[in-house]
């Protein structure tokens, strides 16, 4: 079995369980490491996910792979449940209505680039705030996006004043 291959299948037999646990699977990362590989699992949901979830889709992940599966084949192999962090793009609707709140960057589809905090955000597209302007963009209109770390926002430092 290919490496897509496996990854697709682990991917299908994860996907019902994650489900029952209010997540949504972002990525199934294979990789070699050694003697040994590592299987990185990517989790997210419109809640967040916590430290208690991550522990308990873990166990039942490895009672899935080990138990109820021969997908990991014989060699060993150390499993890693994560959330996705700040430098995942935004590429699917789920991403950017997850990041409302958020100062992203983002490309568009005509090759410029826009800057500004997501106000909205469904399955038609999303709505930024450039420099205190709603822009509203249909998902066709945009391409990736990426979340702008930001220490210090502005409404913190005014509040402090």
């Amino acid at each position: 079995m290919g490496a897509q291959a496996r990854e697709e299948r682990i991917a299908e037999l994860l996907e019902p369980v994650l489900a029952a646990a209010g997540l949504d699977l972002d990525a199934v990362e294979l990789t070699p490491a050694g003697k040994r590989r590592v299987l990185r699992v990517v989790v997210d949901s419109d809640t967040g996910v916590d430290l208690d979830t991550v522990g308990e889709v873990s166990q039942e992940i490895n009672a899935i792979l080990d138990d109820a599966s021969d997908v990991m084949g014989e060699l060993p192999y150390v499993l890693e449940v994560t959330s996705p962090g700040v430098d995942r793009p935004l590429t699917l609707p789920r991403h950017w209505r997850r990041s409302r709140g958020r100062l992203v960057q983002v490309a568009l589809a005509d090759g410029d680039q826009v800057t500004g905090r997501v106000t909205d955000a469904d399955d038609e597209g999303i709505t930024l705030d450039v420099e205190g302007r709603p822009r509203a963009y249909t998902h066709a209109e945009i391409g990736k996006g990426k979340v702008q770390v930001e220490f210090r926002r502005a409404a913190d430092t005014d509040a402090a004043d």
